[in-house]
């Protein structure tokens, strides 16, 4: 099974984080998060959208898209609930996270710390989109007052898909002093045994 993968790419990390909790054996291309020139001759037959993370089965299939992947691999494990309407909140938040979450976060952090490009450039959309992070980053809190997960009573592909960006959210300039229910959720997933850093 083959991963075409970016080291720093959180979007990545979700995949990789859920097959080091499975067990799951995997090789690794590395593809660079800046430079995409090379993307339609390494990508163009397996991912329309040319994106990493996209995984290519034994069989030879591939699959894109990291919340798709984690699902894929995630049904059938306890990170996926039995009951559906926690299902279906797993898959809210997995839904929440690529519209709101990772569009803001992920983005301010690959501008300031990962493009190369002068702080200058984003000058007319950072504001906006640091301000929508900081959105996300408050629902995120709401949700996690008083609860140790997000959905249910362990680790879900929820929490796997939110923590990807949320635990570097600092690389883009986010604050997470304010937020005390993400920070103890944060080293909650953290200390789970299997857990693996964004740089392993």
């Amino acid at each position: 099974m083959l991963l075409y993968n970016s080291q720093v790419s959180g979007n990545c990390y979700k995949v990789r984080l859920l097959l080091a909790h499975l067990g799951i054996a995997y090789e690794r291309q590395e593809l660079s998060v800046s430079d995409r020139s090379n993307r339609p001759d390494v990508l163009g037959g397996l991912n329309p959208a040319l994106r990493v993370p996209t995984l290519v089965l034994d069989d030879g299939r591939s699959l894109g898209e990291s919340g798709a992947i984690i699902w894929y691999f995630g049904e059938g494990t306890r990170f996926v609930p039995d009951d559906p309407f926690e299902r279906a909140q797993v898959l809210q938040w997995m839904f929440f996270e690529q519209y709101d979450h990772e569009p803001a976060i992920a983005v301010v952090r690959f501008w300031l710390a990962y493009s190369g490009r002068p702080r200058e450039e984003f000058a007319d959309r950072l504001d906006e989109r640091v301000a929508a992070g900081y959105r996300a980053l408050d629902a995120l809190e709401r949700r996690l007052e008083g609860r140790a997960w997000l959905v249910g009573d362990g680790m879900t592909l929820a929490d796997i898909a939110l923590y990807g960006y949320t635990h570097v959210a600092g690389e883009g300039g986010f604050e997470l002093e304010r937020y005390p229910a993400i920070r103890g959720w944060l080293d909650r997933v953290a200390a789970e045994p299997g857990h693996v850093p964004i740089d392993a």
